[in-house]
């Protein structure tokens, strides 16, 4: 695998973090910005593909079953990632964006060098495996606030890991995509932009995660409040009433304003059901949920 940069080789750019971050405007490539008007495109997460299938026969159901993107996890080992890159190739079906792995378990807001450490070295391998790959995000839950790590601190801790990313993922031409997940951190729209905005680069973006918010929030009010710092969607349902997870369109997430709110900020690009597996009569429903939801139903 060709990567882009060794661990002391970060150590040395990130001596010059500060002067390498980018500002928004003619740096912003045309293909990183997801939320320039355009088509919504339907993708899948790899996890829930049949996992006794081999990579290309994972590939080909996707697009069988109408999907036309994939978001990938992080893989370290080179040759299984080499295998992706193939499938991929082989099928046509584009990998669109690289789901870090590291960050809940080895947060960057941790006060434990060695855990951040380890964080740091998941993300470079994460957009490693983005560039190997032609995707052009790698997602990121920034920051895990509990008994140790307080709300501030987690909040500058992680700005500061972040910040010391940045050329990395400038070199790589990847954007750094933030999620809002249960980790007790960015609970409102106003924060979570007030996050990305203070790091003024069009290399940290929003991805954003209907079904997470709907527990103390309406996705629409989100996505509104977000706007075009949105570069990607995750799909899920839920329902506020049980507290579960369900499948789309079941729950208590008003779908017609969600596609609505996406449609008013002048969104195109990947959507990616983030949802349990299944077989291939399972991937078609969820497929024809998702294009319910893409026509405003």
């Amino acid at each position: 695998m060709n990567m882009i940069v060794s661990r002391r080789g970060f150590l040395r750019a990130t001596g010059l973090a500060a002067a390498a971050v980018s500002l928004p405007g003619k740096d912003l490539a045309a293909g990183l910005t997801s939320a320039a008007p355009g088509p919504l495109k339907k993708a899948v997460l790899i996890s829930m593909l049949p996992k006794e299938l081999t990579y290309p026969d994972r590939f080909k159901l996707a697009l069988d079953t109408g999907f036309e993107g994939l978001e990938a996890q992080t893989v370290a080992d080179e040759k299984e990632a080499d295998l992706i890159k193939e499938a991929s190739v082989k099928t046509g079906l584009r990998i669109h964006s690289v789901m870090n792995m590291d960050h809940w378990k080895f947060p960057l807001s941790s006060g434990d060098p060695a855990v951040v450490d380890r964080s740091i070295k998941g993300m470079i391998t994460s957009i490693n495996n983005a560039r190997l790959w032609g995707a052009d995000t790698v997602l990121l839950v920034p920051a895990v606030v509990d008994p140790k790590t307080g709300y501030r601190d987690a909040y500058a801790r992680s700005q500061v890991q972040v910040r010391k990313l940045i050329p990395i993922a400038k070199e790589a031409r990847i954007v750094i995509a933030v999620e809002e997940v249960w980790n007790k951190f960015l609970l409102s729209p106003v924060e979570f932009a007030k996050y990305i905005d203070e790091f003024n680069s069009p290399w940290v973006r929003a991805y954003f995660d209907v079904g997470n918010v709907a527990l103390y929030g309406y996705p629409q009010d989100w996505i509104r409040t977000l706007g075009r710092r949105i570069v990607k969607f995750h799909l899920k349902d839920f329902n506020t009433e049980t507290r579960q997870f369900v499948p789309l369109r079941e729950g208590s997430v008003d779908w017609v304003e969600v596609r609505a709110a996406i449609r008013e900020i002048g969104f195109g690009g990947y959507l990616t059901v983030e949802l349990k597996g299944g077989d291939e009569t399972y991937l078609r429903d969820v497929s024809a949920r998702v294009d319910k939801i893409f026509s405003g139903e």
